[in-house]
């Protein structure tokens, strides 16, 4: 596997860090993220699996809250949200900051160690606000950071119609709503394949690594019942699929 050395900022201290560099292609674009291999090495081990046998690819975007987040890895999509094969949960790892621009692991309500296949990119500031993810159901794990340019594509994802929250392609507000809408893949969000890339000296330009100081400081919400804000499955969201049909 290789490697590529990025400078990180740590609070107020700088460091080097080694990370992977992955690219996901999905069919609204491209995003390239560095993964935090030595300081989150059990996430970033657990995302790779993933990766290797190749269980994310023709996953769906299946949730996306504007100023919040983006979040997949779970569903693939036939006549509904079908799940993916779950490998073993992964121990959290809080040792980053839920900021903009970095990818973190979410996981069942209450229980801090129940990671498995489903993340989510933080499309704003999620450490300190409402909910506040550092402390949340001990702290929800950063693992990796988007290259700036890959921003552009999450921009782009966030901005489509939603039904729900799942971002649709070529649907209509209307169609969210109607008995008789029909959808296929073609109008959702698909991962088309992630995969490890060659190094890239300049994807480490901009990249900074923010550590979550919260979470020592602030426990009292680790269990709170919010925190199935960012579970596995999506109850709520789900109550939309029945009335969607797919186009064979």
């Amino acid at each position: 596997m290789k490697k590529i050395l990025i400078g990180s900022l740590l609070a107020t201290a700088s460091f080097t860090s080694t990370a992977t560099l992955v690219e996901m292609k999905t069919s609204q674009g491209v995003i390239e993220i560095n993964l935090f291999d030595k300081q989150t090495p059990k996430t970033v081990s657990n995302f790779l699996s993933y990766i290797n046998d190749g269980s994310y690819n023709q996953t769906v975007i299946h949730r996306s809250i504007n100023d919040f987040v983006i979040q997949g890895g779970g569903f693939t999509f036939s006549d509904s949200l079908d799940p993916i094969t779950v490998k073993p949960a992964v121990v959290n790892e809080p040792v980053f900051s839920n900021v903009k621009g970095t990818i973190a692991m979410a996981k069942k309500s209450g229980n801090a160690n129940s990671a498995t296949s489903q993340w989510f990119f933080n499309m704003a500031d999620n450490s300190a606000g409402s909910p506040k993810l550092d402390t949340q159901n001990g702290g929800f794990t950063v693992f990796g950071q988007i290259t700036a340019a890959s921003q552009v594509t999450l921009d782009k994802i966030a901005a489509l119609v939603h039904c729900k929250e799942m971002p649709v392609v070529n649907y209509t507000t209307a169609q969210c709503s109607s008995s008789d809408a029909t959808m296929s893949n073609a109008n959702l969000v698909s991962i088309e394949s992630i995969s490890i890339v060659n190094d890239d000296p300049d994807s480490s330009q901009g990249l900074t690594a923010v550590v979550n100081t919260l979470i020592k400081k602030d426990t009292s919400s680790s269990n709170s019942s919010s925190s199935g804000s960012l579970a596995w499955i999506l109850g709520a969201f789900l109550l939309v699929l029945p009335r969607l049909k797919q186009v064979k």
